[in-house]
């Protein structure tokens, strides 16, 4: 008898120590152990509006910042975040033929209902010279918060841009809608230059979406957890 309940006591002890664990690496799961982080993904361009177009195959930057999109949205919410996108297909936010400051207004009421911990603009990059590459982040000037997750995002795309491009790059301020419309910190990946061929090349490529998805989605999930 009193060795039955010895076993039992240590089986309830060893059960309260496994709740226990779980409580504490569950709370690790999301920063402060609040509830999981909501984050608003924004597709650049859309329908009539492509973007810039691809040097040599002419894909569309918003296909490519599509993709992307659904790509670092699985990311995400395998890691636990609540992911809101501004578009889910190819096409304006706003209705066909509504000119582009609406379809804009539109983003900003999608992440002004959302009320996100962050925003991640999606985009691919054009310059007057083919030969500039790389993958680069934008922030606005005037939210520390925001500049701080364009750095952390930078930091990891780095790592690719070294790799691929042989150096990294500095996050940039910028003046654009989606990084001024909100107080959220808020950050524009330009993904690569479709006007270079070699980022074109990558950008098209099923293996480098995925590294550059891991590496944004690396740079959030830093941003979340260290102040």
């Amino acid at each position: 008898m009193l060795r039955n309940k010895i076993v039992m006591l240590i089986v309830a002890l060893i059960t309260a120590s496994a709740v226990s664990a779980l409580a504490f690496y569950g709370a690790l799961a999301v920063p402060g152990g609040s509830a999981a982080p909501t984050i608003v993904i924004d597709p650049g361009h859309g329908g009539a509006d492509g973007g810039v177009s691809g040097k040599n195959s002419g894909v569309t930057e918003a296909e490519i910042n599509l993709e992307i999109s659904l790509l670092l949205e699985k990311n995400l919410t395998d890691r636990g975040y609540n992911v809101v996108k501004t578009r889910t297909a190819d096409g304006t936010v706003a209705k066909a033929g509504s000119e582009k400051l609406l379809d804009m207004e539109k983003r900003k009421e999608t992440i002004l209902k959302a009320a996100p911990d962050l925003v991640v603009s999606v985009h691919c990059n054009k310059f007057p010279s083919p030969s500039r590459r790389g993958a680069q982040v934008f922030y606005n000037k005037f939210s520390n918060e925001g500049q701080r997750l364009a750095t952390t995002i930078q930091n990891k795309l780095n790592l690719l841009n070294l790799d691929k491009v042989g150096r990294a790059f500095s996050s940039l301020s910028g003046d654009y809608y989606i990084l001024n419309c909100s107080e959220y910190p808020s950050a524009i990946v330009e993904c690569g230059f479709l006007s270079n061929a070699e980022d074109e090349a990558l950008l098209l490529n099923a293996d480098y979406r995925l590294q550059l998805v891991e590496s944004i989605a690396d740079g959030i999930t830093e941003f979340l957890y260290k102040s």
